[in-house]
């Protein structure tokens, strides 16, 4: 009998135990903490912009000629893509659950590589974009100058130099877009009518700034070989590219035979100014350039966000003065605050668990064991979590919550058998010990692979639902292998050297004993007379199981529960061809109406950016609308739904110009980017665009019908 061994030696066993805890407390500092398991699919995410294209010309020159190499990567599952009217291009292609990102990432580079020549030119210069990413923004920092003492175009630049090369070389960041970007360009407005008047012609003056904006290699004088030594080696150099408005007004387009010339700014007018201005950035109201952080897939995304705040924190040191920071949104607070959640929970399951174990125990030695049997299981849980490359979620903790109940029961076996042999046998505490094990060895053994058996097959499970509860199950099984190693050394061993045959016992447990054999007797009269009585007990029964049949098919189901994730997103969208000024004026309207409400704390408006397509749209308006903290909104009418409602209700009272939809954030990050489910509409016959048109309006109004779908909305324009 091996439990014998561990009773002869207790201090083996003891140090066993102390192995498994300490690798749990070293496991527990080193695994990676997220709010559930990695069950995404990986996404690379393949960007282009071709410059002054609509969204038709994006699809048949950029998108399919990508599209069609790309299809049939090794591990694809699927891909869609997004073209804008701005001349965007967001090509996300999904990977089969499990498959490396890195080497799905490689693939797709290869792929693209080969379809390069097929892209116009421009696209060719601008480069193609390949990243690993997932679709939602996992921390917005806000760079501005409240004062106004710097322009939207300096703390543009003086961010994306500053802030975002620095951001960039943390790990676990994918990309960090800036919304609101203002990178510093030469804008050159063209006279068309003086043009005319000279025969100068776009293409003239492109070529003109492309031949005298560069740099040259003019080589150095005195360079060897040289005819004879010469004292100095002197390189020439040349003004190199323009710099100033002034520099390029005097880029010669023309040289006449008279020794006239035209210069551009005889034709032209020329200014320095941002980039792009398809995108504004404002937090509450106020213009803000917002630093959009991605994490990659697999990264931890609370180490991430740590990494951010801690760099941030750093590089603010050394902002001009004028210039703040702040962070409104941020999605792991709701990770830590459900962590914090599940924690609490797991030490109040185990004080409920000890304070039981001793109620019936009623000794305070006899306690002690299943108490350390408890201790030792769940902590070395951490270290079986971190061979099998888990984490520290919330389904892995309630998978400990429950394992909290389970892992005393073996050492509760080994102390009631001890104390029996004691008590009725008259053995010594170590003879007692002897005999208990070798009585329930075999069950002990039993117990775990009967509850192993109902764990581990979970783990056999496939697709995402497989992935989701996979860790939940294993870490039962893994505690519950840890509480038999337990049971079959430590509490045998402390068993036979802490328990006293004849320990007194404390005054409270006579009185509970006394309800409780009342109880137990009423318990057996029911039972006699459901006995005696057979047709009413089966009724009893039967009804039972009719209650349940009922509640199972009328109780709502879902994949995971919506929750109050502490912030909810506002999208705004204006009829086609709407400007950028008409969405400002919405995306303002919805703040304003937005920051009344006692529950809202601030708004972070991305107008021309939809986060659903990942592009840059002028119709469109994207509003992280950021609540309270959860301690500050008990009342009912200040979660998260509630919000919604009253948000949804003012909206459409209020703002007339646009559709406005207030959405809960995806349950689970990177599945979707809003709440609710996606339905995609693939034409594969003929009619083109037209056709398609209409199959999106027929399944808009025949989905209308039904009195559980609301919010429908499709971002298809044509």
């Amino acid at each position: 009998m091996i439990s014998r061994f561990f009773i002869d030696h207790p201090v083996f066993a003891s140090v066993i135990s102390l192995l498994i805890t300490f690798a749990g407390l070293v496991a527990m500092h080193s695994l990676p903490i997220e709010q559930f398991p990695n069950i995404t699919p990986p996404l690379i995410q393949v960007t282009a912009t071709y410059n002054g294209a609509n969204a038709d010309t994006m699809a048949n020159d950029v998108a399919s000629p990508l599209e069609q190499q790309i299809l049939g990567v090794q591990d694809m599952i699927y891909m869609y893509s997004q073209n804008s009217s701005t001349g965007n291009l967001t090509l996300d292609i999904y990977f089969a659950i499990g498959s490396n990102a890195d080497m799905a990432q490689v693939n797709v580079q290869n792929q693209i590589n080969q379809a390069q020549s097929k892209l116009p030119e421009s696209v060719q210069h601008q480069g193609v974009t390949i990243k690993k990413q997932t679709p939602n923004i996992l921390i917005i920092v806000a760079v501005q100058s409240p004062s106004g003492r710097y322009d939207q175009t300096f703390v543009s630049n003086y961010a994306n130099i500053n802030v975002v090369n620095e951001l960039d070389l943390i790990p676990g960041i994918s990309n960090i877009s800036v919304i609101g970007q203002r990178n510093y360009s030469m804008r050159i407005w063209l006279k068309p009518d003086l043009m005319a008047q000279m025969g100068i012609s776009s293409i003239d003056i492109l070529n003109a700034i492309e031949e005298q904006n560069a740099d040259f290699g003019l080589g150095q004088l005195g360079q060897e070989p040289t005819v004879s030594p010469v004292p100095l080696t002197v390189p020439f150099s040349t003004q190199g590219r323009l710099t100033t408005p002034e520099q390029f007004e005097n880029i010669i387009l023309r040289a006449n035979l008279n020794g006239s010339m035209v210069l551009l700014k005889d034709v032209a007018n020329v200014t320095l100014g941002a980039q792009d201005y398809t995108v504004s950035g404002e937090l509450d109201g106020q213009s803000t350039i917002l630093l959009a952080i991605y994490q990659e897939y697999g990264a931890n995304a609370l180490q991430v966000s740590e990494s951010v705040r801690s760099a941030m924190e750093k590089l603010s040191q050394r902002f001009p003065e004028g210039i703040t920071y702040t962070i409104p949104y941020d999605s792991t607070l709701f990770i830590k605050t459900s962590i914090a959640e599940v924690v609490r929970t797991m030490i109040e399951a185990a004080l409920l668990v000890v304070l039981i174990v001793f109620v019936f125990l009623q000794k305070a030695r006899a306690t002690l064991i299943p108490v350390l049997a408890l201790i030792v299981s769940i902590i070395g849980t951490f270290a079986g979590m971190y061979v099998l490359g888990y984490s520290i979620n919330t389904l892995t903790l309630f998978g400990m919550v429950l394992a909290i109940g389970i892992v005393v029961d073996d050492a509760i076996v080994v102390v009631e058998n001890v104390e029996r042999n004691m008590r009725h046998e008259g053995l010594a505490p170590k003879e007692a010990a002897y005999k208990a094990m070798e009585e329930v060895t075999g069950p002990i053994i039993a117990i775990v692979f009967v509850l192993c058996a109902v764990f581990v097959p979970v783990a056999f499970l496939g697709g995402i639902a497989g992935e989701l509860y996979r860790q939940f199950a294993m870490t039962i099984a893994i505690s519950v292998c840890f509480s038999g190693v337990v049971a079959l050394s430590l509490s045998p061993a402390i068993a036979a050297h802490i328990l006293k045959p004849h320990e007194d016992s404390y005054k409270w447990a006579d009185w509970f004993n006394r309800g409780f054999e009342k109880i137990t007797q009423g318990y057996l009269k029911i039972t006699a007379a459901l006995l005696r009585r057979t047709f009413l007990g089966l009724s009893l029964f039967l009804g039972l199981l009719a209650a349940l049949a009922y509640l199972f098919l009328h109780t709502p189901s879902a994949f995971v529960p919506n929750e109050d994730q502490g912030y909810v997103i506002a999208l705004a969208s204006l009829p086609d061809g709407a400007s950028l000024d008409r969405t400002i004026q919405v995306d303002q309207k919805i703040e304003e109406i937005a920051r009344k409400h006692p529950g809202v704390d601030h708004v972070v408006s991305l107008t021309g950016f939809s986060i659903i397509e990942s592009l840059n749209r002028t119709n469109f308006g994207t509003n992280f609308i950021i609540l309270k903290p959860w301690d500050q909104r008990k009342a009912k009418n200040l979660q998260a739904h509630a919000i919604i409602q009253d948000l949804n209700r003012q909206f459409f009272a209020e703002i007339t110009d646009a559709q406005i939809m207030v959405k809960n954030p995806p349950s689970i990050q990177g599945l979707g980017t809003v709440g609710g489910f996606e339905f995609w509409l693939e034409n594969r016959g003929s009619g083109g665009p037209e056709a398609l048109k209409q199959a999106i309006q027929d399944l808009m109004k025949g989905a209308k019908e039904y009195p559980a779908l609301s919010a429908l909305k499709t971002t298809a324009e044509f």
